[in-house]
């Protein structure tokens, strides 16, 4: 998961679309993967599809209990700008909560350095169903904590929440889509010359993911901010963005019930963004930690 350093949150379009009986659809791969990492064999970790973040875009799956998650995202436009996020997820005692954290290193390019951004503490409930289900709904409520200087570009000057609502559905065998729509609430946000202002910003999106094979996914996610920018005391300016990201994951499975997931994408500015370019990099890290408790 990935927190305002660039447009990650996304737009509800499904509506009040069905869920389906989970033998409608083969099993979504979240719970395939993250049941592999607490004890199934190599041979059934490959036979089930990957289902892992998407790079831009928060996925509607939490982490059954028993199994962590290491989710290391590296992107860098063509303005210069670079983030560096590290997210730790961990289930609390079931597949109903989950608790991560997200650290940030940033770069801006109107600023000298780079260094530590804002921090993120997470709670993510799964309001429904799961990986095994077509539909599946996941709310999160995120702390932000100003831990990154203002003066430098690298956070927004003070403590803030997030929340955003991911949703999750499998439109066939092959294809998932997902979908987000979220906000950022900073009262007291700052400037580089430390003014200060209240700050309300809005994030939507949208990814399809191809499960082209077991082991091998292809994805397209469009994502959208709404980021305002203190410009004098108690006032703001809107700074909109929007990237269309083309991308590929691909999973090795070890015996031990470890999941690596590497992945690349090239973001594409569009509309406000146009003609910015980047490069995004992505690797994931699953696997158990202790014997699951009885599934609730």
């Amino acid at each position: 998961m990935h927190f305002r350093l660039l447009p990650s949150l996304l737009i509800i379009l499904i509506g009040l679309a069905p869920a389906a009986n989970a033998g409608d659809v083969p099993p979504a791969p979240e719970a395939a993967t993250t049941a592999a990492s607490v004890g199934r064999s190599l041979a059934e970790l490959n036979s089930s599809p990957i289902q892992d973040n998407s790079f831009l875009v928060e996925e509607a799956y939490n982490q059954e209990d028993g199994v962590i998650q290491h989710i290391s995202f590296f992107q860098r436009l063509s303005t210069g700008d670079w983030a560096f996020t590290q997210t730790e997820e961990w289930p609390l005692h079931s597949l109903k909560n989950q608790l991560s954290l997200t650290l940030v290193a940033t770069h801006a390019d109107d600023f000298t350095g780079s260094g530590w951004g804002d921090t993120y503490i997470n709670y993510r409930y799964q309001l429904v169903g799961s990986g095994d289900t077509r539909l599946a709904i996941a709310p999160r409520l995120s702390l932000l904590l100003p831990t990154g200087n203002p003066v430098y570009g690298r956070g927004m000057g003070g403590p803030g929440l997030q929340i955003n609502l991911p949703v999750s559905f499998q439109l066939n065998k092959y294809i998932v889509t997902h979908w987000n729509a979220g906000a950022t609430w900073v009262p007291n946000a700052q400037d580089p010359l430390h003014q200060t202002a209240g700050s309300l910003g809005t994030n939507l999106g949208q990814s399809f993911v191809w499960l082209a094979s077991n082991r091998f996914n292809a994805l397209v996610e469009t994502v959208w901010s709404s980021n305002p920018q203190v410009v004098a005391p108690g006032r703001t300016t809107p700074q909109y963005n929007m990237y269309i990201s083309p991308g590929i994951r691909w999973a090795h499975n070890f015996n031990n019930g470890l999941q690596i997931v590497p992945g690349v994408g090239v973001p594409v500015g569009v509309g406000p963004s146009s003609g910015q370019l980047g490069m995004i990099f992505y690797l994931s890290f699953e696997h158990g930690f202790r014997p699951a408790h009885s599934r609730q």
